[in-house]
């Protein structure tokens, strides 16, 4: 049998019209905006006809810790959507939208793989509904009236030097990291350093994603703090008189997208901010429209779940009043074999003595998700191939020993077919009561809520504040940010703040270097260990390899 690239199983699907898709959902026309033949926009004011309706029941799908080897998170979440379909029951789908960035950079995509995708792939991977450059131009617009600001007369007294916000772009490009600008005398602003974040990195994202309404987003963005007065007062996007106008380029942004899965579940996708700079969940509104439309809203967090799972608990279910009624950790029986220390060209092959040494890292997950937090929790093995019967019952074996099933997840190669078994299990675990608990209280203070989670959800001895982190703690403390939930900052591909410390680290302290408060958003960003919010291409990127022909066709696209 000949392999087939997603992009190729994508191009070859029979995709229904978007209305098709709305009508199934019972979605009402007036609603439905459409861009294309196969996608549209969702007025969110359709929420106001469904405030009575009870709540379908929300499925949250997280992952281990991730490696080179690939977990298949994204292709899990669709692939568990539709095998619910399969079983008969209403499911919906509700991912993030993929940045640019790392679509021509290593990472790739977030439309899923194989035969668990959501289409048009090419479309949702590139550009879409232009969602991220309404963020990035809204993002830009407040950065411009801020140095107008103060190239005008400087009114409200800014500090120059304490200019904390950035411009973006939505591209790894390393070259933006630092910048001077106004240069070229007078008449060009004011000279000062500066820089771009990646467009996922902006509050304005993460603002967009925690917004429920146009009051709500508008109220969010005159909050945010762009930078402090020679007095130290911040200063706010408010304060500039820009928030009426971002709203107004954020106004179709802020609907969510509707497509569809390569079996026709219908799926939503709408907002992407990183879970290793920002919170890393699609938008509330996206979420809570599943959830009215369907009797199971299948969603994820970006990341591992010490990352996207941990935000996505405390950040996105505190904001929203949410609770996952079971949590999906997907992993693979090849990136636990790397966490045990194989080569990743060694990974196909058996190695029980490896998988043994990097289980510990799914089993802390799991704990995390199960006694931490306090929710039933399926894993779910994306198998591969060269994956050994005895490989399989040892992971098996070690998880039911803390009261959690395993299901085979093999949805890249059977679609929905392939996750009846993990949705039959899920829909079991639905049934279980819960009680959702946080790691820290909101009334703890910042080092509190810092201490808490490096101990309770990473295993670390605890944290350690450099000293200007300390007194950014202090200060936030004074302006009365002490109360917000923390988003940690901190490397994708480790427990810890150094990425080479793979499986199930102990020993280690977190260093939070930096704390900025995203006052719009509603959260303290900790920043730890290297983390940048500029990614840069890597030595051979995935725009090398993508093409399109003369009659439209794309390829080289995953």
């Amino acid at each position: 049998m000949s392999f087939k690239s997603d992009i190729e199983i994508a191009q070859a699907a029979t995709v229904a019209p978007i209305t098709e898709i709305a009508e199934k959902l019972g979605v009402d026309d007036k609603y439905l905006e459409q861009y294309g033949k196969y996608k549209a926009k969702i007025d969110y004011n359709l929420l106001k006809e469904y405030t009575n309706k009870p709540d379908g029941k929300l499925v949250l799908v997280t992952a281990i810790t991730p490696t080179p080897a690939g977990e298949g998170k994204t292709t899990t979440t669709v692939g568990l959507a539709d095998g619910l379909r399969k079983i008969g029951k209403k499911s919906v789908v509700a991912l993030r939208e993929p940045s640019l960035g790392p679509v021509f950079g290593v990472k790739g995509g977030a439309a899923g793989g194989g035969y668990a995708q959501v289409v048009p792939m090419e479309d949702i991977n590139l550009h879409f509904t232009g969602d991220f450059h309404a963020i990035g131009a809204a993002n830009n617009l407040l950065a411009a009236m801020l140095d107008n600001h103060i190239h005008q007369g400087n009114a409200l007294g800014v500090d120059t030097r304490r200019i904390t916000w950035r411009r973006c772009v939505d591209m790894n490009d390393r070259q933006l990291r630092f910048v001077v600008d106004g240069l070229g005398g007078k008449a060009n602003g004011v000279p000062r350093e500066d820089g771009f974040d990646i467009t996922v990195a902006s509050e304005i994202m993460a603002v967009l994603c925690l917004s429920k309404d146009i009051a709500d987003l508008k109220e969010r963005l005159g909050r945010i703090i762009v930078a402090y007065s020679v007095e130290g007062k911040p200063v706010t996007a408010k304060d500039l008189k820009a928030q009426g106008a971002m709203a107004a380029l954020l106004k179709d942004a802020l609907k969510p997208n509707l497509v569809q899965t390569l079996e026709g579940t219908p799926a939503f996708i709408h907002g992407g901010p990183f879970a290793n700079i920002a919170h890393g969940c699609n938008s509330v509104t996206a979420t809570r429209m599943a959830l009215k439309l369907g009797d199971y809203a299948i969603t994820e967090a970006g990341f591992g779940a010490d990352l996207g799972a941990e935000k996505f608990l405390d950040i996105k279910c505190r904001t929203a009043g949410l609770k996952p009624c079971a949590v999906v950790i997907v992993a693979t029986v090849r990136a636990l074999k790397h966490h045990g220390g194989v080569a990743k060209a060694d990974l196909g092959n058996e190695d029980l003595k490896a998988l043994e040494k990097g289980l510990p890292n799914l089993l802390q997950h799991v704990e995390n998700v199960t006694q931490v937090f306090g929710l039933p929790a399926v894993v779910a093995i994306n198998r591969f191939p060269t994956d050994t019967e005895q490989e399989l019952a040892l992971i098996e074996k070690r998880c039911r020993k803390l009261g959690v099933n395993v299901a085979l997840s093999e949805v890249w190669g059977k679609g929905g077919e392939g996750g009846v078994a993990l949705a039959e299990e899920v829909v079991r675990l639905c049934e279980e009561k819960s009680t959702l608990k946080h790691p820290y209280k909101e009334t703890d203070g910042i080092e509190d809520k810092l201490e808490k989670i490096a101990k309770k959800v990473y295993h670390a001895d605890g944290v350690s504040l450099t000293a200007e982190a300390k007194k950014q703690a202090e200060q936030l403390k004074e302006l009365g940010f002490g109360g917000l939930p923390i988003c940690m900052a901190k490397t994708q591909y480790s427990f810890s703040d150094n990425a080479a410390l793979l499986g199930a680290p102990t020993g280690f302290e977190v260093v939070v270097r930096n704390l900025k408060v995203s006052a719009g958003a509603g959260f303290i960003v900790a920043l730890t260990g290297d983390i940048m919010t500029m990614p840069g291409l890597p030595k051979a990127p995935s725009a090398e390899r993508i093409d399109v022909d003369d009659t439209g066709k794309i390829s080289g696209l995953f």
